[in-house]
């Protein structure tokens, strides 16, 4: 279709076709969501600074319409649920610059050469360490509604040891129960593949719940235990005609513990934080 007949689209109809366009061309939900997220506060922004129902797409892709989006959203002024650090914390540079690149994104789908400037990517949006003990502690007691409760209490316990002993989740993921020593005198340890690493009070105290939680699970097995350390709280997808294998057989996949920590981080937080961004001392 001429980029002139584009223009003349309804926005929110314009932005279902982008997304589907998304799917077609197999980009991971993860990002069509974000996508999804990002557009959809841009056009309710804009909706409710024209003070208007419905907006053309040409209408909506304007630069300045565009710029003035980004600085609302910068404030906190687009937040649509409280942070830790408040509602009106500012944005974190990477949410800022994951909005440009959708900004971007889009338009080059309409083929508008509008594009604006990308900032140099952040070094992740790092937490001070007390900033870092206060997620850990909200991701440890707090449930949000809707989420799994064994999920949340092992995103919990990955993102300690992550922040703990400053090693990433790929590094953790092939750990099993009994690399984790919560009764060694005179600190809890766990064993990683340069030695024992000792682990701080809440630490250990958030890995004995999830322990708790998972030997829940594991109960439900016939036969062995295989004692993986971070295993599915659920079962997954079937394939092949075939059932999935319950939780406690195989481990749970770097990705799905990734993506567990992005959704609940994102939900108490306000921002989809790595799990790198907890680490209690720079690397």
């Amino acid at each position: 279709m001429p980029p002139n007949r584009i223009c003349t689209v309804d926005a929110s109809t314009a932005i279902g076709r982008f997304l589907e366009a998304l799917e077609a061309r197999g980009y991971a939900y993860e990002t069509r969501r974000l996508r999804a997220h990002f557009l959809n506060e841009y056009l309710e922004h804009a909706l409710g600074e024209q003070q208007t129902t419905a907006l053309a797409v040409g209408e909506l892709m304007d630069v300045t319409r565009a710029e003035a989006w980004l600085a609302a959203a910068a404030t906190g002024r687009t937040r649509s649920r409280n942070t830790l650090t408040g509602p009106a914390a500012a944005a974190a540079g990477n949410t800022q610059r994951t909005r440009i690149q959708t900004w971007n994104s889009f338009a080059e789908h309409l083929g508008t050469p509008l594009r604006l400037e990308m900032p140099p990517a952040a070094h992740g949006d790092w937490l001070e360490p007390e900033e870092s003990h206060k997620l850990l502690r909200t991701l440890a007691v707090k449930r949000p509604v809707g989420s799994n409760a064994s999920t949340a209490i092992r995103t919990a316990a990955v993102a300690a040891l992550v922040a703990a002993t400053g090693r990433s989740v790929p590094d953790l993921h092939r750990l099993d129960v009994t690399d984790v020593d919560l009764e060694h005198l005179p600190f809890p340890r766990i064993r990683l593949d340069t030695g024992p690493h000792p682990l701080d009070k809440d630490t250990a105290d958030i890995l004995r719940r999830w322990l708790k939680v998972r030997a829940g699970i594991t109960r439900q097995l016939e036969g062995t235990d295989p004692g993986y350390l971070w295993i599915p709280t659920k079962p997954g997808r079937p394939r092949g005609g075939e059932e999935p294998p319950k939780p406690g057989l195989t481990r749970a996949a770097v990705r799905t513990l990734h993506s567990a920590h992005r959704n609940l981080v994102l939900q108490v937080f306000g921002a989809p934080l790595r799990p790198g961004a907890l680490l209690l001392s720079r690397p």
